[in-house]
């Protein structure tokens, strides 16, 4: 069945409205980063998250608050986990202080203590720092290994054409799942720590390499069909069209079954992994080989 989609569709034809697809997902995604911004975590703000789970019964959020607020715990955020569970969190707490909010919760039943993390404020700059330098290193690192895997192409294309190509697809792979988990930060008060910077650099990974086999494809028919390069690229997605989407696919299910049935620390995680891996798929092929054709052909 996609082979068959694949031969009857051309890409580079219906070029305009991939574009205009991925423009109105791009640019709700900014809006969305500008109006509400990333809720960041401890891990990047520092504070204390407290998780307790009670045995049978679950107090309103509501009460909770009002408990902490009574007892000198104003700031910071109460969130339901699972199904008798609660998330708190605070400014950086000291030991008498975690132990005086275990108290208060413990007033509305019998709980078990989950977990509790405390990062200074210094630590957390420090991890937001390494994590912008990370993204901003893996960008240069793939315009600088395209560039050098193409170069056998580039009296037909540049090579480095590729690579700021290849990394405005990852741009693209990112900034739509940065602009969900903006949304989710604002309604659902989801938060963003070090596990979400894991999850962006994994999308960036499975985009490239989607792009890069395609590329790759176009690259050989070039070197050694020749050929109008609308035509090339065309035929070069549809020999790589099933491989792309089958891969897609088998990895969202088993990512789907982990969203499902996996535990709560993973939960969004999987998520972000989930909206990048797609939209990654879709910027490969619809978003990434018509750019080419497009940069060529003003060149021309």
């Amino acid at each position: 069945m996609s082979k068959i989609c694949a031969r009857d569709m051309s890409i580079i034809k219906f070029k305009a409205v991939w574009f205009s697809i991925s423009g109105v997902l791009v640019v709700a995604s900014i809006v969305l980063l500008v109006m509400f911004g990333l809720r960041l975590g401890i891990d990047f703000v520092g504070g204390s998250l407290l998780e307790v789970k009670y045995d049978t019964y679950t107090p309103e959020v509501a009460d909770v608050r009002s408990a902490l607020a009574e007892s000198g715990f104003g700031e910071g955020v109460v969130q339901p986990v699972d199904e008798h569970g609660l998330l708190v969190r605070q400014p950086t707490l000291t030991e008498d202080e975690h132990q005086a909010l275990l108290s208060v919760l413990e007033a509305f039943g019998t709980l078990e203590e989950e977990r509790f993390d405390s990062i200074g404020p210094v630590v957390g700059q420090e991890l937001r720092r390494k994590s912008v330098w990370a993204l901003v290193s893996i960008f240069a690192a793939i315009v600088a290994y395209v560039a050098f895997a193409f170069r056998k192409s580039s009296h037909m294309v540049k090579s480095w054409k590729y690579g700021i190509i290849t990394v405005v697809a990852a741009l693209h792979d990112i900034v739509i799942p940065l602009g969900v988990f903006a949304l989710l930060g604002q309604v659902w008060h989801v938060d963003v720590g070090t596990a979400f910077v894991a999850a962006l650099l994994t999308i960036l990974g499975y985009s490239v390499n989607d792009t890069i086999v395609i590329f790759d494809r176009v690259r050989e028919n070039l070197i050694r069909e020749g050929g109008n390069l609308a035509d090339v690229v065309d035929r070069s997605v549809n020999q790589t069209f099933a491989r792309s989407i089958n891969t897609t696919l088998t990895t969202l299910l088993a990512l789907c079954a982990i969203l499902i049935f996996g535990g709560e620390t993973t939960r969004l995680f999987v998520l972000a992994l989930i909206i990048g891996i797609g939209v990654g798929a879709y910027s490969s092929i619809f978003i990434a080989s018509p750019l080419l054709v497009v940069w060529e052909s003003r060149k021309r």
